[in-house]
């Protein structure tokens, strides 16, 4: 399996995280997973789509052409040929206005983006298509053009950043006084932004903070729990074991030392860590 991110150019910064490709030259045998992080995602399959299981539709094989909305519960994806994917990663701040409310709307699925935007998902596949073969000038003017026309809710940005540099710690109290808005007016501006609310925002925080940790670091699995704000060990499995079916003993075990053994695991760590 390859996996590799690429920055966006600066004037796309504040709406893309970054474009990604996916390659894997074969079926894997068994479901994979990938765990949620408070982005969407529109993804374009080059080769064989892959089966994908959600609440709505239970399993069943993805489009060419997606919009992965929020979720809280991680993607399980079970390839059926060979992979070749480029995925555009939004930025949480606009994860939720960049398709008038579809990530709300679609909350925990992955569905065909022509049923939202047939015209830009014509568009998104043809510049994917140019973007794998090396020339990526197409998708960036592409996305640049879609993008322009979504303003960023600076307020509800820098709540984002402060959860996430936070691991997701801050009181939201704290964060609706610091974006000079009321409680209730602030969770509703960052739904209406990021399409989860911050409570939900922050639990990925932590989760995203935790599996770093769990992948790169050597502290004891309750200094991990501390450190990304659960209560205790117990706390943090509890939470790990409801979104990503694993104790931090797996993942650690797994994500550290048997990358290549188990491959439910692969792709969720290749995502963690921006490479695989």
């Amino acid at each position: 399996m390859h996996y590799r991110e690429f920055p966006p150019p600066a004037d796309l910064a504040n709406h893309v995280e970054c474009v990604w490709q996916l390659r894997q030259p074969r079926a894997v045998g068994s479901p994979q997973t990938v765990y949620p992080d408070g982005r969407c995602e529109w993804i374009v399959h080059l080769a064989t789509p892959p089966r994908c299981w959600d609440s709505v539709r239970g399993w069943h094989v993805q489009a060419k052409v997606l919009f992965a909305a929020q979720r809280v519960i991680a993607v399980r994806l079970e390839s059926r040929g060979r992979l070749n994917c480029i995925g555009v990663r939004l930025r949480p701040a606009v994860s939720n206005a960049m398709l008038r409310g579809a990530a709300v709307r679609h909350r925990d699925q992955v569905v065909d983006l022509a049923t939202l935007d047939s015209t830009f998902a014509r568009s998104l596949g043809d510049a994917a298509r140019r973007f794998a073969k090396g020339a990526p000038s197409s998708l960036w003017k592409l996305l640049a053009g879609f993008c322009g026309g979504v303003a960023v809710d600076t307020r509800v940005a820098a709540a984002v950043e402060r959860l996430e540099r936070d691991a997701g710690r801050t009181r939201i109290e704290t964060l609706a006084r610091e974006s000079a808005l009321s409680m209730r007016g602030f969770q509703m501006r960052f739904r209406a932004a990021v399409g989860l609310t911050p409570k939900e925002f922050a639990r990925l925080s932590r989760l995203q903070s935790t599996l770093r940790a769990l992948d790169g670091g050597d502290e004891k699995i309750s200094a991990v729990a501390s450190d990304s704000g659960f209560a205790d060990q117990a706390h943090a499995t509890r939470e790990l074991r409801r979104v990503t079916g694993q104790t931090p003993a797996r993942l650690r075990h797994v994500l550290r030392h048997d990358r290549e053994g188990d491959s439910a695991i692969r792709l969720a760590a290749a995502f963690v860590r921006g490479y695989a």
